[in-house]
C-alpha cells in the first residue's frame, strides 16, 4: 500500500515542479515529511544554492512529528530566511497535501513573516 502512495506523490510532485521553479526575487521552499520529522529548504533554482533550512532534527525534537514541532520548524526556517534577505517565495508542498503537518509548517512559516 505505501508504495502505491509513493507512486501517487511522484507523480503529483513531478506536476508541481513542471509549474514551479525558484529566482532570487522568490526562491523556492520546499518541505519533506516523514514519519520522525519535516525537513524544509529555500532553494533559489537559477542559481541552485540553498538560501537557508530547517529540521526538526536540528529544533532537538526526537519524538514523532506532530502539528507543534512542524509549526516550530516554519518559524525558525523563516527566522533564518529573513535574516538572509528572503521576504516571499514560492511554496513547493512537494506533493503532500496541504494538510495537518504541512499546513501548520506553512502557517508557522507565514507566522515568522514569509509571504506566499
Amino acid at each position: 500500500m505505501a508504495g502505491k502512495n509513493n507512486e501517487r506523490r511522484t507523480r503529483i510532485k513531478a506536476g508541481i515542479r513542471k509549474k514551479l521553479s525558484g529566482t532570487a526575487d522568490r526562491p523556492r521552499l520546499s518541505v519533506f515529511r516523514s514519519n520522525k520529522g519535516i525537513y524544509a529548504q529555500i532553494i533559489d533554482d537559477l542559481k541552485g544554492v540553498t538560501l537557508a533550512s530547517a529540521s526538526t532534527t536540528e529544533l532537538g525534537d526526537k519524538t514523532s512529528l506532530n502539528i507543534e514541532s512542524s509549526k516550530n520548524v516554519g518559524k525558525k526556517l523563516a527566522e533564518k530566511a529573513v535574516a538572509a534577505g528572503v521576504q516571499s517565495i514560492v511554496f513547493d508542498r512537494n506533493g503532500y497535501l496541504y494538510h495537518g503537518n504541512i499546513k501548520a509548517f506553512a502557517d508557522g512559516a507565514r507566522e515568522g513573516g514569509l509571504k506566499f
